[in-house]
């Protein structure tokens, strides 16, 4: 079973994990990163990220 490092909350379920998506330009070619992180849903600490790759039309060339 896998628990929260803060609150010890049991995150066993999808509800018990929020994904909130980010966003970052980059300043060398024309797309944004997105990223990802996962956070508890009962304390709101953040248990992991990633990026999930490029969408086109962000940023700056």
């Amino acid at each position: 079973m896998v628990h929260c490092p803060e609150c010890d909350a049991t995150l066993s379920a999808e509800s018990d994990i929020d994904f909130v998506e980010t966003e970052a330009t980059t300043g060398f070619i024309a797309a944004s990163k997105r990223f990802y992180v996962a956070t508890c849903a009962t304390c709101g600490a953040t248990i992991g990220s990633g990026v999930a790759g490029a969408k086109a039309g962000g940023g700056a060339v």
